[in-house]
């Protein structure tokens, strides 16, 4: 679980486990294996590197330092 900020200032906690894509458009799309999609405060790499420290949290991503591609 990861916790976000809807656009409005409410923050939330998304299961990172339903996350298909993020985007920015420019603002942050994320789109769930649902098909749902919602837009966040947060930047790209802000849920990228929060995705990626809950992996590594449950230990199916090897630790070492998150960088953006």
């Amino acid at each position: 679980m990861i916790k976000l900020t809807r656009l409005g200032g409410h923050p939330f906690v998304l299961n990172a486990e339903l996350i298909q894509y993020v985007e920015a458009n420019p603002d942050t799309f994320i789109t769930l294996t649902t098909g749902d999609r919602m837009v966040v405060a947060e930047s790209l790499d802000d849920v990228l590197a929060r995705a990626v420290r809950y992996q590594q949290a449950k230990f199916l991503a090897p630790a070492g330092p998150v960088t953006p591609a």
